[in-house]
C-alpha cells in the first residue's frame, strides 16, 4: 500500500501547489501535470501487481468519525478499476498542458490543475475504500471536484446551468447511497464492507430494496436512462481533458459501486439480470438514437457514453442471469464482457473526447455544421478520431469488438439454453446490441464525415493548425491501446480473470474452457480484420507512391447543375442523419424551425432543428416544478428572523434527543 499512499499524497500535494502558484500559469502547469504523472504511475504499480497474481493489499487505522474507520484495500476488482483511473487520467494530464495554454492568458490555471488532481485521488479512494463512511466522503469529494472542473468557464451561462444540473443530480444519487449504507450497516452492525459481506442472510424484501437503492444511487453516476440527464450537459461544458476523464473513468465508478454492492447481497435472483437487460437495452438504444440527432460534437459523444453504459449493463444482466441459472460460463462471459468494456470504453471514449478537444482547440467551435475539411490540416487528429470511432462502433480489430463479442457469445449461450422468459430477454438483448452497433456506425459516419471530410463550411480569420506533441502523444498512446487489446484479447482476458472471480468468488478454472472457446472465434475474426486493414493501408501507400511523380488535377464532384457550387451546399450533419432521426421521431420529439424563402429573389432561407432530452423535458422538469410549487406552501416558515431559525434548531434537537432516549 506504500505506492498507493504515495500516489494519493503526490496528487494532493501537487494539486495544492498548483493552486498556490496563482497567476503563474507555467508554474501551475508544471506542478499539476508532473504531480499527476508521478501520482498515477505510482498508483498503477500495486494495481498491476494484484492483477498479475500478487496478494491484495489492505490498511486499517482508527478514525475519529462516528462509525468510520480508515480502511483501504486493493483486491482484483479494485485493481481493475484503478487501471483507467490512473492510466487515462495520466494521459489527460499530459494533454491538458497544451490544451489549457490559451486559457492561461486570461485566468489562473492553478484551480483547474488542483481540482483535477484531487479528482484523480478521490476516484482512487472511492474504489479502495472499505468503510461506508470513508466511501461516502471520497464519493462527495469526487463529486465536488468534478463540479468545479465542469464550471471552469463559469462566465458562460450554459456552463453554470450544466454545473447546477450536475450538482443536483449527483446529490440526489448520493441520498440513495446514504440510505443503502445505513440499511446495510444496521443489518451488519458495522459500516465496514467485510462485515457487509459476512451477513449470512437477509429477508428477500430487504435485499430487493437494497438492490434498487444501489441501482438508482450508483446508476445516477453511471448515467443509466433516465438518470443520465446531467451527462449531455456536463460533458460539453467541461474542458475536453476533463470530459475525457469524467466520461471515460468517473461514470464507471457507478458500475464499480453496483458490482461491489452485489458482493454484499448474496446470490442474485433472475429478475436482477432481467432488470439490467432492460436498462441496458433502453440506455443503449436511446443513447445512440439521441446521439444521432445532435449538432454539438461533445454533446454527441456524451450521449454515446449513455449508449456504452447500456452495453455494460447488458453484460451485467447476462452475467447475473447466468449466475442465477447455474450457468458459470455464461456468467463469466457476461461479467467478463462488462468489465472489459469498462476498460475499453475508458480508452476509446477518452480518445474521442481528446480528439474533439483538438478540433475545438484549432477551430474554436464544437458545432458540426460549422466544421468540415479538417483532414488536410489536421491529419493526425483525423486518424486518431477515426480509430476511436471504429473502436466505439465495435469494429475489428479494435478493442470495442472484443468486449462486445464476449457479451454476444454469453447472450447466445443463454438464449440457446433457456426457453423461458429469461431466453426471451436474452434474445431481445442480443437484438438491441446489434441495433446499437448499426446506429453507432451511422452516427460516427456522420460525425467523422462532417468534421474531417469535404470542404470547410465557413472561412476562418486564423489558419488552422494541427495539435502539438503534448496533445497528440496521449492520443497516439490510446490508439495503440485500442489496437493492442483488439489484437491480443486473450492476454487481456487472462489479466482480467481475477477481477471476474472477485464478483461472486467463483473459481476461475471452472470457466477457462468456455472463455477459451469464445476467444478462439474472436481471435480469428480479429486476425482477418487486421490482415484486411494492413492490405488496405498497403494499397493506399502504394497508390500515393505511384502518383507521387504524376501531375494531379482536382475538380468538384457532380454539382447538380451549379457552375460554382459553394461549400455550404454540402450535406450537413443534420441532413445526413435526417432519415434515421425521422424514423425515431416519436421518441426524439425533434423540433424544426423553418424560415421559408419569400418572393422571387429570396435573400435568405433557414431550417434548424433541436432535439430536447425527453427525460429532462417531459419527466424531471415537470416533476421539479410540482415539487417547487409544493414547497412554496412552506414559505411561512421562513420569516427572515434569526431567532426563529434558532428555535427551529432547538426544537429539532429536543425531538431527536427524546427519540434517541426512547429507543
Amino acid at each position: 500500500m506504500i505506492a498507493f499512499f504515495l500516489a494519493l499524497g503526490v496528487l494532493t500535494v501537487s494539486g495544492g501547489m498548483a493552486v498556490l502558484a496563482g497567476r503563474n500559469s507555467r508554474l501551475a502547469t508544471c506542478w499539476g501535470v508532473s504531480g499527476a504523472l508521478v501520482g498515477c504511475l505510482a498508483g498503477l504499480a500495486p494495481a498491476i501487481q494484484v492483477l498479475m497474481g500478487s496478494a491484495g493489499f489492505s490498511f486499517r487505522s482508527a478514525w475519529d468519525v462516528p462509525y468510520g474507520e480508515f480502511y483501504l484495500a486493493i483486491d482484483p476488482l479494485t485493481a481493475w478499476f484503478l487501471l483507467p483511473v490512473f492510466g487515462v487520467s495520466a494521459l489527460a494530464a499530459v494533454y491538458s498542458s497544451e490544451y489549457l495554454r490559451p486559457f492561461g492568458e486570461r485566468q489562473s490555471l492553478g484551480p483547474i490543475f488542483g481540482w483535477f488532481n484531487i479528482l484523480i485521488a478521490s476516484m482512487a479512494l472511492v474504489v479502495a475504500a472499505r468503510n461506508a463512511v470513508l466511501f461516502l466522503v471520497a464519493w462527495e469529494v469526487m463529486s465536488l471536484a468534478s463540479f468545479f472542473l465542469v464550471t471552469f468557464e463559469d462566465e458562460r451561462e450554459e456552463v453554470r446551468e450544466a454545473g447546477w444540473t450536475y450538482l443536483v443530480a449527483t446529490h440526489l444519487g448520493t441520498a440513495f447511497l446514504f440510505v443503502l449504507f445505513t440499511l446495510l450497516g444496521r443489518q451488519a452492525g458495522s459500516m465496514n464492507f467485510d462485515q457487509f459481506s459476512a451477513i449470512s442472510s437477509m429477508p428477500s424484501v430487504l435485499t430487493a430494496v437494497l438492490f434498487l437503492l444501489a441501482l438508482v444511487g450508483f446508476g445516477t453516476k453511471a448515467g443509466f436512462m433516465p438518470l443520465h440527464v446531467w451527462l449531455p450537459e456536463a460533458h460539453p461544458a467541461a474542458p475536453s481533458h476533463v470530459s475525457a476523464v469524467m466520461s471515460g473513468v468517473m461514470i464507471k465508478l457507478g458500475i464499480y459501486g453496483i458490482l461491489r454492492t452485489l458482493t454484499f447481497l448474496g446470490p442474485p435472483p433472475a429478475w436482477w439480470g432481467q432488470t439490467f437487460l432492460m436498462i441496458g437495452m433502453t440506455s443503449g438504444v436511446l443513447g445512440v438514437v439521441f446521439a444521432l440527432s445532435q449538432h454539438d460534437l461533445k454533446r454527441l459523444l456524451a450521449y454515446h457514453s449513455v449508449e456504452n453504459i447500456g452495453i455494460i449493463a447488458l453484460g451485467l444482466g447476462i452475467g447475473l442471469l447466468g449466475h442465477s441459472k447455474g450457468q458459470p460460463v455464461m456468467s463469466w462471459l457476461g461479467f467478463g464482457g462488462a468489465l472489459l468494456h469498462v476498460l475499453n470504453h475508458s480508452l476509446f471514449k477518452a480518445l474521442l473526447f481528446l480528439g474533439a478537444g483538438s478540433v475545438l482547440h484549432a477551430t474554436g467551435t464544437r458545432e458540426l455544421d460549422r466544421l468540415g475539411g479538417l483532414l488536410k490540416t489536421m491529419p493526425w487528429t483525423a486518424f486518431t478520431f477515426l480509430v476511436g470511432a471504429m473502436a466505439i462502433c465495435g469494429l475489428p480489430p479494435f478493442n470495442g469488438f472484443v468486449s462486445e463479442w464476449l457479451i454476444y457469445v454469453g447472450g447466445f449461450r443463454g438464449f440457446l439454453e433457456f426457453t423461458t422468459r429469461s431466453g426471451m430477454w436474452l434474445g431481445l438483448g442480443i437484438a438491441a446490441l446489434a441495433l446499437i452497433g448499426g446506429l453507432a456506425a451511422a452516427c460516427f459516419a456522420k460525425a467523422f464525415g462532417t468534421v474531417f471530410l469535404g470542404s470547410p463550411r465557413e472561412s476562418r480569420a486564423h489558419p488552422l493548425h494541427e495539435a502539438g506533441p503534448a496533445m497528440l502523444i496521449p492520443m497516439m498512446v490510446l490508439v495503440g491501446s485500442c489496437l493492442a487489446i483488439g489484437l491480443w484479447p486473450h492476454r487481456v482476458v487472462q489479466f482480467m480473470m481475477p477481477a471476474i472471480s472477485g464478483i461472486y468468488n467463483e473459481t476461475p478454472s471452472l470457466n477457462i474452457e468456455g472463455m477459451a472457446s469464445a476467444l478462439a472465434g474472436l481471435m480469428m475474426v480479429s486476425a482477418t480484420a487486421a490482415l484486411f486493414l494492413c492490405i488496405t493501408l498497403a494499397l493506399v501507400v502504394l497508390r500515393r507512391l505511384s502518383l507521387s511523380n504524376r501531375p494531379i488535377s482536382q475538380t468538384v464532384t457532380w454539382d447538380c447543375g451549379y457552375t460554382a457550387p459553394a461549400a455550404s451546399m454540402q450535406y450537413t450533419a443534420a441532413s445526413f442523419a435526417q432519415p434515421l432521426v425521422r424514423l425515431f421521431q416519436s421518441v426524439l420529439r425533434t423540433q424544426s424551425h423553418e424560415q421559408a424563402p419569400a418572393g422571387y429573389f429570396p435573400a435568405s432561407a433557414r431550417l434548424t432543428s433541436h432535439t430536447p432530452d425527453v427525460a429532462t423535458a417531459y419527466l424531471f422538469l415537470p416533476l421539479f416544478a410540482k415539487v417547487r410549487r409544493g414547497l412554496e406552501g412552506l414559505r411561512w416558515l421562513q420569516q427572515g428572523r434569526v431567532q426563529l431559525y434558532l428555535l427551529y434548531i432547538f426544537i429539532t434537537l429536543v425531538v431527536l434527543l427524546v427519540w434517541k432516549l426512547g429507543v
